[in-house]
């Protein structure tokens, strides 16, 4: 069995680490046998995307879960703008915004319930239609109709 070794116990009461901040930081001391051969570590680590895990690095999963955060902070900012000022380029903006944003929520979905190769790509394939499907879709009720900002006006007022 493997010793936990809290680098916080080290400090005396009363001073503070400078780097180590985190009375949940832990680092094993000593390791069995058995894993001493193994070469991985014993952390586990987990992504949310294994096909941006395995390819590109974890970078890429950083980059990918920052804007997907910031796309849902511009979705509720947008909201506000788009009743106090509606036109196109706002119209245009969420058709935009939010096919893209349910394309990654159902992609995570796909990647979490969707195991094996062919049933991946066909799934994958299925969700680029359905997003492009969407977006033309907004893009044409903008066009031809009142657009996604007075359709609201208009189901709220009723």
């Amino acid at each position: 069995m493997a010793a936990v070794f809290r680098l916080t116990s080290v400090f005396r009461k009363g001073v503070p680490p400078l780097y180590f901040q985190s009375a949940l930081l832990a680092r094993p001391l000593v390791v069995p046998r058995k894993q001493r051969e193994q070469t991985y570590l014993l952390t586990a680590r987990i992504h949310a995307s294994q096909t941006l895990n395995a390819s590109s690095g974890s970078q890429a999963a950083s980059l990918h879960w920052t804007a997907e955060r910031v796309l849902s902070i511009l979705l509720l900012a947008m909201g506000p703008v788009a009743y106090f000022h509606p036109g196109p380029a706002i119209d245009y903006s969420l058709a935009a915004a939010l096919t893209l944003h349910g394309h990654w929520g159902l992609g995570q979905v796909l990647t979490d319930y969707v195991h094996g190769d062919t049933k991946v790509k066909v799934a994958n394939t299925g969700l680029f239609l359905l997003s492009t499907v969407t977006f033309a879709g907004l893009c044409y009720f903008n066009y031809n109709d009142v657009g996604i900002c007075k359709a609201i006006a208009l189901l709220w007022s009723k």
